[in-house]
């Protein structure tokens, strides 16, 4: 059998889950009978108060020591959207795709570019990992015309609540294929020893509650809402700590610096047990030394993959209802109305509650399990490649 080529177009390398998502499926088909690459249209990307160059980024050191090919249209600071594109930028597009059986595009921007005249046919598949199609711009539009010329064969939704949003937006629902997000479950797991490292390096006592925010610095996260909600819950408990992880969680992000005046107000001590970590490598071992995993959004949501780390690390979930969060800590934690007096009783309850949850969060891993959702994207891709019809692929359990 000859080796079936796949090309990935990113926007950009830019921290999110989406990404590290995608490129953890790339690592786990490229070799034997698919041969993956990456193109990103930006190289270097100003989002979320935070520079962010490929050549920096854990995804792409990931893929390249892997063997993975990755290269990037445009060199330079860029806003990481996919527009304006000029000649060169098509050829070499053109000419990437030509070398290329099947093509994914990571979420819809990539489309704007995919759909440019000239290029060569190439059965595309869509990763849709939001709920909101009807707030991403114009990437919408590119994507149903990119289904309407017949680029487009299939759409790989990461939740429930993908597949509906887009249904309802007008994408035909024979394209959209549930594929649950799935993490390595010999890295995210629960692990005393990493659990003292990190709480010693933040001088973190070994029994004080804490809980953990990994998210980009985005208007979706509803930061200030996480940060009012640390207030209540660090004045309620004097022992208790903070952990703020992701894009532009640093003292270096003036718009978060405010944010946190801003909520902390006359009572400015608190803040000192938030502690703003920026994007890290070892996210595993701040899930492990957690008790709790919290998200905040209002919206765009699907199905967040600091939920499930955070819960394979045995980390409570506590989370607001968006997207197909309920579902995924059902039973294992808790949902939260989008009140900081709410979210701040949760947590406390959630640290309590970590003894009796973790048989729960142990027995919830298979679920999760990386190695289902690589095989699912390496069933649909290679249907896809073969025309044989994707209503044959089994559903997810």
């Amino acid at each position: 059998m000859s080796e079936l080529r796949v090309l990935s177009i990113y926007e950009g390398f830019f921290s999110g889950g989406a990404r590290i998502l995608h490129s953890d499926v790339v690592l786990g088909l490229h070799g034997g009978v698919q041969r993956h690459s990456v193109l990103s249209v930006q190289g270097d990307v100003l989002r979320e108060a935070t520079r962010q160059r490929m050549e920096d980024d854990a995804c792409y050191r990931s893929l390249t020591g892997a063997g993975v090919p990755v290269s990037a249209l445009r060199r330079g600071l860029g806003a990481g959207t996919c527009d304006g594109f000029t000649a060169a930028e098509v050829a070499a597009t053109a000419r990437a795709a030509a070398r290329a059986d099947v093509i994914l595009s990571l979420k819809e921007q990539p489309l704007a570019l995919l759909n440019q005249a000239g290029l060569p046919y190439r059965p595309v598949v869509v990763c849709l990992h939001r709920s909101d199609p009807l707030n991403q711009g114009a990437a919408l539009d590119a994507m149903l015309a990119g289904i309407a010329a017949g680029r487009v064969r299939a759409c790989v939704c990461c939740a429930e609540s993908t597949r509906a949003a887009y249904a309802a937006a007008g994408v035909p629902e024979d394209l959209l294929h549930v594929i649950p997000n799935g993490v390595d479950l010999l890295r995210f797991r629960p692990d005393p020893v990493a659990r003292a490292l990190v709480r010693a390096r933040l001088g973190i006592p070994a029994g004080a509650p804490v809980v953990v925010f990994a998210a980009r610095y985005a208007a979706m996260k509803n930061v200030p809402l996480l940060l009012r909600s640390a207030r209540a819950y660090l004045r309620r408990d004097p022992g208790a700590h903070v952990l703020m992880c992701g894009a532009g969680m640093t003292p270096a992000n003036a718009d978060l610096r405010a944010d946190i005046t801003a909520a902390f107000g006359d009572q400015p001590w608190l803040a000192e047990r938030v502690a703003l970590l920026g994007v890290r490598s070892d996210m595993e071992a701040v899930y492990a030394a957690a008790d709790v995993v919290s998200l905040t959004s209002d919206s765009g949501e699907a199905a967040p993959l600091c939920l499930i780390e955070g819960m394979m690390c045995a980390a409570v979930p506590v989370t607001t209802d968006v997207g197909d969060s309920a579902a995924l800590v059902a039973g294992r934690g808790f949902v939260t109305a989008a009140d900081p007096d709410d979210i701040a009783a949760a947590w406390a309850e959630a640290a309590g509650s970590a003894a009796r949850l973790r048989p729960l969060l142990e027995t919830a891993r298979e679920r999760f399990s990386r190695t289902r959702m690589i095989a699912a994207y390496g069933s649909l891709i290679e249907r896809v490649h073969s025309g044989l019809p994707l209503a044959a692929l089994p559903e997810p359990l």
